[in-house]
């Protein structure tokens, strides 16, 4: 567009000029000089491509006419192009003829023109207005052009720089925790694995045994998610080598879990099951498991129901546990009469470890934090609450 603007410009301008309104008389017709303007207007339009056109149009019009809007047009894109040696020496070599053809037309046309190009002064006045100034424009435009693109390419040279310095650092970060994992984490659910199967083995109790195998099988599942979680702290790119993350369809054997250690766990699914995305389902099983995993620090054997909801738009999940002293009436029983999807965990089933003492686990503090975190990153929100009676609710809402 400003091309366009520019192109008019010289256009009225050179109009202007030749048609006598700024003091030069011509004898070409009309039409003749409407043409001539109009050239010089398209050969400026044209100067983003080339200027070359409009520097020779410029200078036979300043010669023949004195039109100098395209000379002083050309002479500031010289400036910004030519080199700064040879190319604008050449160049000023050029206009000094042109002046020197202007003068000898200005001595043979007589009048104004010869006063204003043929007279030394004023041709040195004209030449420094339409060529010299434009000319040294340019070549500052230049030059400043060239040192704002010299900064931007500093400018992101550092950017870039300091995001490989960053991921460098992660990837830094990442193996240090990998290793401390290893080195720590492993070994030591490694050695309960291998403690357990040993009791499994040598017990002669046929609870101790079953007890000892199901802190076996646990054991192992944990080292290989640890294994995965290992992996992908190493090589964050190859995650698609490892097992996919859980989802409520591994939820029951989570629940599962759980009744062997003792606790009545029972599911509730609710409205109109429908597949949601995997990042949902993923966070709600981590909601539930973090959610037993309190459970069993700080209630023991509480009976505790999990509610999932399927309502519209959003995935609601509920886990709710009574006081550690509550039971059930006709414990016994409570399994009868469901099917489906809706599954009671009996206290019989993990008689050796319910019924101890209750061990009290060590924890950061920090498994509600991260819930919370990871719910609202998709937009949802996590509520926990202390209920009456001892009981404790935490329920998440997560947009589906």
């Amino acid at each position: 567009m400003r091309f366009v603007l520019l192109g008019v410009a010289v256009f009225a301008a050179s109009l202007l000029v030749v048609h006598g309104q700024v003091g030069i008389p011509s004898d070409l017709p009309l039409p003749v000089l409407v043409a001539i303007a109009a050239a010089a207007g398209v050969a400026a339009w044209h100067a983003r491509r080339s200027w070359w056109p409009l520097a020779v149009l410029g200078a036979v019009a300043y010669a023949g006419l004195v039109m100098w809007p395209p000379l002083l047009i050309a002479s500031y894109y010289a400036g910004r192009t030519l080199s700064r040696s040879r190319g604008i020496a050449a160049y000023l070599g050029g206009c000094a003829a042109v002046c020197g053809i202007t003068a000898l037309v200005g001595e043979w046309r007589d009048g104004l023109q010869k006063l204003m190009t043929a007279t030394l002064g004023n041709a040195l006045m004209m030449a420094l207005a339409v060529i010299a100034l434009p000319l040294v424009v340019g070549l500052w435009a230049r030059a400043r052009g060239e040192v704002l693109a010299a900064a931007r390419e500093r400018a992101e040279r550092l950017e870039r720089e300091q995001v490989m310095r960053a991921e460098q650092a992660r990837t830094q970060e990442r193996a240090r925790i990998a290793r401390e994992m290893h080195d720590v984490v492993a070994h030591r659910v490694s050695l309960i694995v291998l403690h357990a199967g040993a009791l499994e083995v040598r017990t002669s109790d046929e609870e101790s045994a079953k007890a000892a195998a199901l802190i076996g099988g646990i054991g192992r599942e944990a080292l290989t998610n640890l294994r995965d979680v290992l992996g992908v702290l190493r090589s964050p790119q190859s995650e698609s080598d490892y097992r996919p993350p859980p989802t409520l369809e591994d939820l029951d054997r989570l629940l599962d879990q759980s009744r062997a250690l003792g606790i009545a766990v029972t599911r509730h699914d609710k409205g109109a099951p429908r597949p949601v995305e995997a990042t949902v389902e993923r966070t709600a099983y981590r909601v539930i498991q973090e959610a037993l995993t309190n459970v069993h620090k700080h209630a023991g054997d509480a009976v505790t129901d999990v509610i999932i909801r399927y309502g519209t738009g959003e995935l609601e999940v509920r886990v709710r546990n009574q006081a550690p002293h509550a039971r059930r009436e006709k414990l016994p029983d409570a399994g009868r009469g469901l099917t489906g999807r809706e599954r009671v965990g009996l206290p019989g089933a993990g008689r050796g470890l319910a019924g101890r003492e209750q061990v009290e686990l060590p924890g950061a503090g920090w498994g509600l934090v991260g819930l919370r975190e990871r719910v609202e990153l998709l937009g949802g929100t996590l509520r926990t609450s202390a209920e009456d009676g001892g009981g404790f609710l935490v329920s998440a809402r997560i947009p589906a």
